[in-house]
């Protein structure tokens, strides 16, 4: 049997926030009637991130967010390079390889900012100083979009 094809999700936002944005869309895998697993980092919208299990209704001709059912135990930060920096640049990799080795990803939205997925089990403590360090040098900038401290919880391990 074929899985059902992902689907987008519209998330409503504040366009009152810094980026000025009214709604993003985010892939999502169907689980069951209503709920879904997110596939992907958000750019804009707080408080969500990848492998987090939704509930969306229908709204018109699409999927609209309703809550968060269950965290996934990812994290997201979002990335903005400073001064004409890409991501693909010696300097930034000099500061995003030792990130990567660590676990995490990114999806690039511009070559300037990306959104960085860190799943669970990562080192999220260390990843943050990292990506500090990378601030420090000047080389980004960066923010907080979505904070699960069990992220860091091995799943195999037991309670």
């Amino acid at each position: 049997m074929t899985p059902p094809p992902d689907v987008k999700i519209y998330f409503r936002l504040d366009p009152a926030d810094d980026q000025g944005m009214e709604s993003e869309f985010l892939w999502a895998e169907p689980l069951a009637p209503g709920e879904f697993r997110i596939k992907n980092s958000p750019f804009f919208a707080f408080g969500i991130s990848a492998g987090d299990v939704i509930s969306a209704e229908p709204a018109g001709d699409h999927l609209e967010f309703r809550s968060i059912i269950a965290p996934g135990g990812h994290s997201t930060y979002r990335v903005y390079l400073s001064s004409s920096f890409l991501i693909t640049d010696a300097e930034v990799q000099e500061f995003w390889q030792p990130i990567s080795a660590l676990g995490a990803t990114y999806e690039n939205a511009n070559g300037s900012f990306f959104a960085v997925d860190i799943p669970r089990g990562s080192n999220i403590e260390e990843i943050y100083r990292l990506l500090e360090a990378g601030e420090e040098a000047a080389i980004w900038e960066f923010e907080e979009a979505s904070y699960e401290p069990t992220g860091n919880v091995n799943p195999d391990e037991s309670l």
